[in-house]
């Protein structure tokens, strides 16, 4: 049995939340919108379940094992469990601080560590992911090759399969001046993933903001906004990046902070509470995260309309993204954004809320349960029939395309904002 320590020491930092457990009265309503439990059938594979544990683990009843860990390694964090509980219980602290101190107190298989340890090395760095991408487009062209996939170690096999198309482009300009009269001062968060394989995403955020009378200013010595280190469980690191981020963006001055992947929108929202026991940080982070908006907010909120949108004639499916519709509540934005475009049409999909199994790495590191679920997303995108999908997280673009793929029924997965600037240019877009 890996990594035992008595339950006390283990779960002291945990005991601190128990309010936020107190809230839960095992109703099971989440049981329906949880991923994990509507492909494992198991109680302990499902929010209150966790829950149940977790309070365990504080009273002294669990300890820090194979089982308990197993069981929350298989929690995407979508929070689909949040929007759907009628207690109001908050349920992202909570998996955020027991992941943390399963790190903190569990020794991960050989294997496993040195994996999650390589993805940590590249991920939040994108001069290193720069480099990795290299071998990329000879990567690509392994997709084809399904049998020689089936020699692979899953995860590597899983790899190849998610790899994005290489699109490396520049970076976008510091500082863009907006189209006429300046309505808004804001800065665009460019990412990591998104800055080095969605760059055209970047462009195209930087277009629409602009011309919808936006200057928009983009710190070139910004990094990583610590998003995927807090979802693993690795929250001094997602301390260390959020302070570097909010120090960046002050500096820049700017009345808004745009977001364009959802998964760092609903962490950098979060700043305050990631930061609120550090005295030198605390009102900063809080200052901070109060001007974070997704771009589909910004758009949305951009009235009355200055760019003049031209016919597009598509059928789109909108997928919602998790962190984006259930951490950050925001659903309405990205439609009435997509409805703003004459003559596209949105095509509903299915179980919509229900996660498509990319979930920050969760793709990486549980690629059969994420590959179920992209294959439940793929087929009921297909009901539908649309000509393309749109999202606004680069991980749901790189999981949705490979699903589709694997399934038959490949389409463009594109982000809503290259809608929006396709429109506005009176260009029909990439597909």
């Amino acid at each position: 049995m890996s990594g035992a320590a008595p339950p006390t020491s283990e779960f002291a930092k945990l005991g601190q939340l128990e309010p936020l457990m107190d809230k839960c009265v095992h109703c099971g309503f989440c049981l329906s919108t949880c991923p994990s439990y509507l492909l494992l059938g198991q109680e302990m594979d499902s929010p209150r379940g966790r829950i149940y544990m977790m309070r365990a683990g504080v009273e002294g009843r669990l300890a820090v094992s194979d089982g308990m860990v197993g069981h929350f390694d298989t929690c995407l964090g979508c929070m689909a469990c949040e929007t759907a509980c009628p207690s109001g219980v908050r349920y992202a602290p909570l998996i955020e601080e027991t992941r943390a101190t399963i790190e903190q107190h569990y020794e991960r298989p050989l294997g496993d560590r040195l994996f999650r340890r390589l993805l940590f090395m590249l991920l939040p760095y994108p001069a290193r992911l720069r480099v990795f991408a290299l071998p990329l487009a000879f990567v690509n062209l392994l997709r084809g090759w399904t049998g020689l996939l089936s020699l692979l170690p899953r995860r590597l096999s899983n790899l190849i399969e998610l790899a994005p198309d290489v699109k490396l482009s520049g970076s976008v300009p510091e500082r863009t001046p907006a189209a006429g009269t300046v309505r808004l001062r804001v800065g665009l968060m460019t990412g990591c993933v998104q800055r080095v394989f969605f760059g055209h995403v970047n462009e195209a955020t930087v277009r629409v903001l602009a011309a919808e009378g936006c200057d928009v200013l983009a710190p070139a010595d910004q990094g990583c906004c610590g998003a995927l280190a807090l979802h693993s469980g690795r929250d001094e690191d997602a301390r260390t990046f959020a302070r570097g981020l909010i120090a960046s963006f002050e500096r820049a001055n700017v009345d808004v902070v745009v977001v364009n992947a959802a998964g760092c929108g609903s962490t950098m929202k979060g700043y305050g509470e990631l930061l609120k026991d550090d005295p030198a940080w605390a009102a900063r982070a809080k200052a901070f995260d109060a001007r974070v908006r997704d771009v589909t907010e910004v758009i949305a909120g951009l009235t009355p309309v200055r760019a003049t949108r031209h016919p597009i004639d598509l059928r789109v499916a909108y997928h919602d993204a998790c962190h984006l519709a259930h951490a950050q509540g925001v659903r309405q934005p990205p439609r009435d954004v997509l409805a703003s475009i004459p003559g596209l049409t949105i095509v509903p999909i299915a179980d919509g809320d229900i996660c498509c199994g990319s979930a920050g790495i969760f793709n990486l590191v549980q690629p059969e349960m994420a590959a179920e679920l992209g294959r439940r997303k793929a087929a009921n995108i297909d009901e539908g029939r649309p000509d393309v999908v749109a999202t606004t997280n680069p991980g749901c673009m790189l999981q949705i395309g490979a699903a589709g793929r694997k399934a038959g029924t490949p389409r463009p997965v594109l982000h809503v904002v290259e809608l929006i600037d396709a429109s506005i240019r009176g260009e029909r877009p990439a597909l």
